[in-house]
């Protein structure tokens, strides 16, 4: 992919890119910015899916002052903000219909006029698109235009998922720690081999920013400046196991006897925390001692489980 942004930074081709939520598309067309003629331009990024229909076309092109009701000062749009630079419209999947015809048009003059004005801009902005949507399947539905898609399309450039670049889980996962306990103040925890096993073996379906998010977890939760297995999220461990329904047998949230292994671990983790708590007279610090694990961690388990404290 980074060989590809190489060459595409150098051309003032338009980019759609592509990929799940969370595969890197933002980091992706951050770097076709970077490492093109224009890095010393700004980097804007809009997300269409963020704002309300409303609001986009003021935000995209801005508007003059007494432009429409409320309209008390002269605002300036994306577009005009990225001038000399790149202008990442992210999620453009969901930009509505009408609004497509306004940018259509805008891609194909360059030019473009702010809301309740009359002198058209000229535009010096790369645009690079990216979506998580199949926008062939959008365009066949009607969901997105055929003549607009065929304008951003000028090259498509897919961010594969995480789950197709295992090799880069371990560097990004290191890099995490590292910010996660930068943030903390504390050195960056190793990873257990047997941690790092799960997170080499795990599914991703939120991609980076899942990985993000488990890595900051585990973090949180290490002791002794090691990440092992304990320290993950319950849902990378057990990866995609169904939760129990809402009507099985036994107490309310508890499994069934015969139920899933990490549901009946989970419920006994439960019940040892209480019995715990019970037997130090809800002092919590003494209770993790008891249990084995630090304070951090038992306050973490006491949310988890939704224990009273």
């Amino acid at each position: 992919v980074f060989q590809v942004v190489q060459r595409l930074a150098r051309a003032q081709t338009t980019v759609l890119v592509l990929g799940e939520t969370g595969a890197g598309k933002e980091v992706v067309s951050e770097q076709i910015h970077r490492a093109s003629p224009r890095a010393a331009g700004p980097f804007v990024r809009l997300s269409c899916a963020a704002l309300p229909e409303a609001l986009l076309e003021s935000e995209l092109f801005g508007h003059e002052k007494a432009a429409f009701t409320g309209a008390d000062r002269r605002k300036i749009g994306y577009f005009e903000a990225a001038q000399g630079g790149t202008l990442l419209l992210d999620e453009i999947g969901e930009l509505p219909l009408a609004m497509q015809a306004k940018l259509l048009r805008v891609l194909e003059s360059r030019r473009m006029a702010r809301i309740g004005g009359t002198q058209e801009i000229e535009l010096d902005v790369r645009v690079v698109c990216a979506t998580h949507r199949d926008l062939q399947a959008e365009v066949a539905a009607g969901r997105f235009r055929q003549d607009l898609y065929y304008r951003i399309s000028t090259f498509v450039l897919r961010v594969p998922p995480l789950r197709e670049r295992r090799a880069e889980i371990a560097l990004l996962a290191h890099r995490f720690a590292h910010q996660v306990a930068g943030r903390m103040g504390e050195p960056a925890p190793r990873f257990a081999p047997a941690a790092m096993r799960v997170l080499e073996a795990h599914a991703w379906p939120g991609n980076l920013r899942e990985l993000r998010n488990a890595v900051e977890h585990a973090v949180v939760l290490a002791e002794a400046g090691v990440i092992e297995v304990e320290h993950l999220p319950a849902s990378v461990v057990e990866g995609d196991a169904a939760p129990l329904s809402a009507g099985a047998p036994g107490s309310a949230g508890a499994p069934a006897e015969g139920g899933p292994m990490p549901a009946r671990l989970a419920e006994l983790e439960k019940k040892s925390i209480e019995e715990a708590l019970a037997a130090e007279g809800n002092n919590q610090t003494r209770a993790a001692k008891r249990l084995g694990i630090s304070r951090r961690a038992l306050l973490y388990k006491l949310d988890k489980y939704d224990i009273r404290r």
